[in-house]
């Protein structure tokens, strides 16, 4: 067979070579498709540190709320309300998609990040051509870091009680 066709143009549709006894065409990657419920919304988790955040985005005026309330009012740092915003930001989505998400454990650093986890799995979701400006943000990936464990001996995870010599 590769005595027969010398270029690559002659390829499409072929069936491949057997290797180790499976026999194939070549297949296109199938697209992804949106992934909606009957209310036109798309949901996902997100995780950070301790913090867990169930998040549903459908088209709207770009309202978010968090645990019933606005979103300046449940973080009122403007830092956390920075980190919120970054998967629209990363998309050119501002103000089109409205957020309603509940959030549990964890302190609002950590609820932040995991809103901002779920918000980006559920756009990407929404609109799979999103996911490669997602994907390249990092933001699809959970960040695993966790609180390291405390040893006993010690007065933390590390830090040791004060030496005395006598």
């Amino acid at each position: 067979m590769a005595d027969e066709i010398k270029t690559l143009e002659g390829l499409e549709g072929v069936v491949t070579e057997n290797i180790g006894g499976v026999q194939g065409t070549e297949t296109e990657l199938t697209p992804r498709e949106p992934v909606r419920d009957s209310l036109g919304r798309s949901y996902a988790t997100g995780k950070r540190k301790d913090a867990v955040a169930r998040v549903w985005i459908k088209p709207g005026s770009g309202k978010v709320t968090v645990n019933g309330k606005p979103q300046n009012e449940y973080f009122a740092r403007p830092v956390l309300q920075m980190i919120l915003a970054q998967p629209f930001t990363i998309t050119n989505t501002e103000g089109q998609f409205d957020v309603v998400a509940t959030v549990k454990g964890g302190g609002l650093s950590g609820q932040a990040g995991a809103v901002k986890h779920g918000v980006s799995k559920a756009l990407q979701l929404y609109d799979p051509s999103l996911r490669g400006a997602l994907k390249a943000a990092g933001f699809l990936t959970r960040d695993s870091r966790v609180v390291e464990r405390k040893k006993y001996g010690k007065a933390k995870a590390r830090k040791s009680f004060q030496f005395s010599k006598r």
